[in-house]
């Protein structure tokens, strides 16, 4: 008898998750030197980690003898006290995309079903598919959530309704005053999770705090992996009622979060000078892809969180010239998006080597304008 006998039916139909591509693969397809290649396809933080981080997690090692704390009681702290809750509202997950997981070990089955955006994070689908649950997808309206339509697709079925601002990958963010008003609109049957992992880019971010004091159904997800540059170290956290993270502690497993991680993301939270500097790096650095792209013929949504979204005609095309470029951006046809590819802004000196790099294509005929 072959494995696949012996697994349960819904593995042989669920979706893989592709990651952008590591740097040291493309060095080895193209025998290039690592050195030598950009990354600008999974939205890392082109200036790395916070240096308080760092030295946090190094003084960390010193102890990796010993389990970490499992339940986070420091970085809860710490997070609560940013946020103005209490540590019990508050859960640390291996990356948000653990605790998007564990929304679905919690409230997801076969039967019920989850509204997410057509071109949102593929993870929900991914998710909602591993559970037996049926993803209703809602098409965008100009690159961003449809909040009306999304609350229009809601059923009697319906357990978990995903809106990410910024989203993923198109980069548009909802007004707070629209996401309060879907918070407000939902039935009590269903649970608004806020995926907010681009909200430090937001001059100012929205806040369902007073949704969740109020006794609406929302959770909001943050992660460490983008503006403070600790996506090699996963961990994300959780705040809502404490209700709902208790029953999402019940199902997560024991040290879950890695001692080094912990350490190195309480001292990040606290590092905001740091993350003022990524940030307004981060503006000019979309002013400049954005012109640069426009220039060229790329129609391009600028968005609000650290990447761009350009139609470059073939997104699998670009992908491949540029990466023989020694540059790394992300094609988009597993969105439905085939045209697009998502470019990460990075460091000066890397947009504009993306930007040189196109108009070489361009001026090759090995791309075309899509004007």
């Amino acid at each position: 008898m072959k494995y696949a006998e012996l697994a349960n039916a819904g593995v042989h139909t669920q979706p893989v998750y592709e990651p952008g591509k590591p740097i040291e693969t493309v060095a080895r397809e193209y025998g290039l030197d690592p050195a030598n290649i950009a990354k600008l396809a999974s939205n890392e933080n082109p200036f790395g980690p916070s240096p308080k981080a760092i030295a946090a997690g190094v003084e960390a090692l010193n102890s990796a003898h010993l389990y970490p704390d499992g339940g986070c009681q420091d970085l809860r702290q710490k997070i609560a006290e940013q946020r103005g809750v209490s540590t019990e509202s508050i859960l640390v997950g291996n990356g948000s995309n653990e605790i998007i997981e564990l929304l679905g070990h919690a409230f997801l089955r076969p039967g019920l079903e989850v509204v997410i955006g057509a071109q949102a994070f593929i993870v929900y689908k991914l998710v909602t598919q591993l559970f037996g649950a049926t993803p209703v997808e809602v098409p965008m309206a100009d690159f961003g959530h449809d909040l009306d339509a999304m609350l229009a697709a809601v059923t009697e079925r319906t357990r978990l309704l995903f809106v990410a601002s910024p989203n993923n990958p198109t980069g548009v963010a909802n007004a707070a005053a629209d996401l309060l008003k879907l918070a407000e609109g939902l039935p009590e049957h269903v649970i608004l999770c806020l995926d907010e992992a681009y909200a430090e880019y937001l001059d100012e971010a929205p806040d369902l705090s007073a949704a969740i004091h109020a006794g609406r159904k929302v959770v909001c997800l943050r992660t460490f992996s983008k503006i403070y540059g600790l996506g090699g170290l996963r961990v994300g956290y959780a705040y809502g009622d404490p209700e709902l993270i208790a029953l999402l502690h019940r199902v997560r497993q024991p040290f879950n979060v890695n001692a080094v991680a912990q350490a190195a993301a309480a001292a990040a939270l606290n590092d905001l000078e740091f993350v003022a500097m990524c940030r307004t790096e981060n503006e000019v650095g979309r002013q400049v892809l954005c012109e640069g792209l426009t220039a060229l013929g790329f129609e391009t949504v600028g968005g609000a969180a650290n990447f761009v979204l350009s139609r470059v005609g073939s997104g699998a095309v670009v992908f491949e010239a540029l990466q023989r470029r020694g540059l790394i951006v992300r094609p988009l046809a597993p969105y439905g998006m085939a045209d697009f590819v998502r470019i990460t802004i990075g460091r000066a000196d890397e947009n504009q080597r993306l930007l040189s790099a196109l108009r070489e294509l361009l001026e090759s005929g090995e791309i075309a304008s899509v004007r």
